[in-house]
């Protein structure tokens, strides 16, 4: 069995509000995917590649060990996306914990949503929004590539991918609408369940 599994996801393909089913079928069956194959591809090659020859211009073990970063992210970004949101648009709201947490670290719900979006619109490829433990609070990073813009020790509790795939069957170019259907679809549920892991 390869190390790295599909996860299913936890609703149907046409039951998030705004996301089209083909467009979910397309990003969770054929990208999604995608990411964890090759992953599992990239470990079983790692168990036989030379390491002696590892150099910093090139070598295989380099260019695996590349490409390992970036479809591992690929894989745990889209897990949480797909987490994330659900069909109950406007059903769930915040933990009490996270509430306070959003509050402190922004001020208001409404003031950390529009960083999100905005942090996404200004993004090429995910806005990642992270308990930071060296303040205590939560940040929205901006990644244009699955394996860029990280930080290190921050712990991911809601992502959104605006790669043009994510979007572009529904939305076209309008990645704004597209971010303002996909804030009515947060599962708040799945974010606050996150949010409790990441500080106990």
């Amino acid at each position: 069995m390869s190390p790295f599994q599909v996860k299913d996801l936890p609703y149907a393909k046409n039951a998030v509000e705004g996301i089209s089913e083909k467009e979910m079928e397309i990003h969770h069956d054929k990208l999604y995917v995608g990411y964890v194959n090759k992953r599992n591809e990239i470990e079983e090659a790692l168990k036989t590649t030379d390491k002696s020859k590892a150099h910093h211009n090139y070598s295989e073990f380099r260019a695996l060990k590349l490409e390992e970063t970036f479809n591992a992210d690929g894989q745990i970004l889209h897990e949480l996306y797909f987490q994330t949101m659900g069909p109950n648009a406007g059903v769930t709201k915040p933990s009490e914990a996270l509430m306070k947490k959003i509050e402190e670290s922004f001020g208001s719900l409404e003031n950390y949503l529009e960083d999100l979006k905005a942090v996404a619109l200004a993004a090429r490829g995910w806005a990642v929004s992270a308990y930071e433990p060296t303040d205590g609070k939560i940040h929205n990073f901006l990644a244009d590539f699955h394996s860029h813009g990280g930080v290190w020790g921050a712990i991911p509790i809601l992502t959104v991918d605006v790669y043009e795939h994510a979007f572009f069957m529904d939305y076209g170019s309008d990645k704004k609408s597209y971010l303002e259907a996909w804030a009515k679809v947060i599962n708040w549920d799945e974010v606050s369940k996150n949010f409790d892991k990441v500080t106990k």
